[in-house]
């Protein structure tokens, strides 16, 4: 049995309760060494076989996981956050189908949250912002014509950009293409969660210039959008005024 597991955003106690345990069994543990918190093997039981797939390619990683079927051992497939984003598992998963083998996903937290968090910060501020995009930009990796950085940015929402800390000269580019301001508040947040996690607050125009200052060129994010100001509405929910299923309000209305 093969169980893909979110190591979370980088603490070692952010990684789930179930993720923990699974690790803490495995007979085989495949991590992503340039990425995920090699705290995070203190879970490992003693004897556990362990692999650093950082240099490893898709094929040597898939052979691992077919060795440990074939011996009867179980095996965690430890990525970093969610596998869900930027996981790369669905490939794997694909050729585990292919040879017969089971396996289950471990969802954990991801770095957009952690990210959040290091920020106290809400992405879906009433009157600002409701929706949360979660993109990259594009590099030597490309993207789908229809998700170019410009595009997304015309939505003027909260914006995460996920593997983009190398590219920030052209990302701000983009950003102002698609329409924010030079002055948009912006924040890059460095390793969140790690012990060595560092914030950086600036504008979508000092955005590059603020990293190359702080020395940041990877394993970071970077977070854009209103919702690092000072300014929203009032929740409904909580606002006396306003009724909904569990509550009648003093005022007119039903939550939406």
């Amino acid at each position: 049995m093969v169980y893909f597991v979110g190591a979370g955003s980088g603490a070692a106690d952010l990684i789930t309760v179930r993720g923990a345990r699974l690790l803490g069994e495995a007979d085989v543990i495949i991590y992503a060494g340039s990425l995920v918190n090699p705290a995070l093997l203190d879970y490992a039981k003693e004897g556990a076989e362990i692999h650093n797939s950082a240099s490893m390619t898709l094929e040597e990683v898939i052979a691992v996981m077919l060795a440990a079927e074939a011996a009867g051992k179980m095996c965690v497939r430890l990525h970093t956050g969610d596998p869900s984003l930027y996981g790369a598992h669905r490939e794997q998963m694909d050729l585990l189908d292919d040879a017969g083998i089971e396996y289950e996903v471990v969802p954990g937290v991801s770095s957009f949250c952690g990210a959040a968090a290091a920020l106290k910060a809400e992405y879906t501020l009433p009157g600002v912002s409701q929706s949360v995009i979660i993109t990259r930009m594009e590099g030597r990796t490309p993207v789908p014509e229809g998700e170019k950085l410009r595009l997304m940015a015309a939505h003027g929402c909260t914006l995460v950009l996920f593997l983009s800390t190398g590219l920030l000269e052209a990302a701000t580019e983009e950003l102002l293409a698609g329409g924010y301001s030079p002055d948009t508040p912006a924040a890059i947040v460095y390793k969140a969660t790690w012990p060595d996690e560092q914030v950086f607050r600036c504008t979508v125009g000092t955005i590059a210039e603020t990293a190359r200052d702080a020395g940041i060129k990877n394993t970071a994010l970077v977070t854009i959008g209103g919702f690092l100001g000072d300014d929203y509405d009032r929740s409904k929910l909580y606002d006396p005024a306003f009724t909904h299923l569990f509550r009648t309000g003093t005022g007119e209305g039903e939550a939406r």
